[in-house]
């Protein structure tokens, strides 16, 4: 018997079958080590994502791919209070829907069981709530980039002074409360 489970030879060269597969997020490996994501960064942006970096933003923010394979991917992040993510873009679509505390979009906020959909290649960014957010990002990709958008001074600014406010309080961060809403 092959891989498959058939004896028959013809069936064992056949592409692969579509069957039920399970995953488990305590399984799951960051973004850093599944390598589904490349980033692209522009010579002046560099600089400034290092000193983000030093700043502490790389301690606001857990991420891991909770599954991925050709055509699909969902991707799991923990946003902490008051993280600001950069203006930036990807090259694929995707879906995101918020399992729990809250997200700042513009003039918009969003909280457990709300979601935003994102064309390929469009520009964006949002802060956590008070909470933090976790998210699921659903995409039709299985390798995706991180496009950083430069040339926004007061931008990355902003960037800076979030990480400088919120570092301390995201060493000891517990995930938000999941509360879905109920009609009534």
């Amino acid at each position: 018997m092959d891989k498959q489970g058939t004896s028959d030879p013809e069936m064992a060269t056949a592409a692969p079958r579509r069957t039920l597969q399970i995953f488990r997020g305590k399984d799951a490996p960051t973004l850093d080590e599944h390598g589904c994501m490349s980033y692209s960064i522009p010579e002046d942006a560099a600089p400034r994502l290092a000193e983000l970096a030093e700043l502490g933003m790389n301690d606001g923010a857990e991420l891991s791919v909770l599954y991925s394979a050709p055509g699909f991917s969902l991707a799991y992040a923990w946003f902490k209070p008051g993280y600001m993510l950069p203006l930036h873009a990807h090259n694929s679509d995707c879906l995101y829907y918020v399992i729990a505390g809250q997200l700042h979009m513009g003039t918009e906020t969003l909280g457990a069981g709300d979601g935003f959909f994102l064309p390929a290649e469009a520009w964006y960014s949002y802060t956590a709530g008070p909470e933090g957010v976790e998210i699921l990002e659903f995409r039709h990709e299985e390798h995706f980039d991180f496009k950083v958008r430069s040339g926004v001074p007061k931008l990355w600014e902003r960037l800076a002074e979030s990480c400088m406010k919120s570092r301390d309080g995201w060493k000891d961060a517990v995930r938000p409360v999941r509360r879905m809403p109920v009609e009534g």
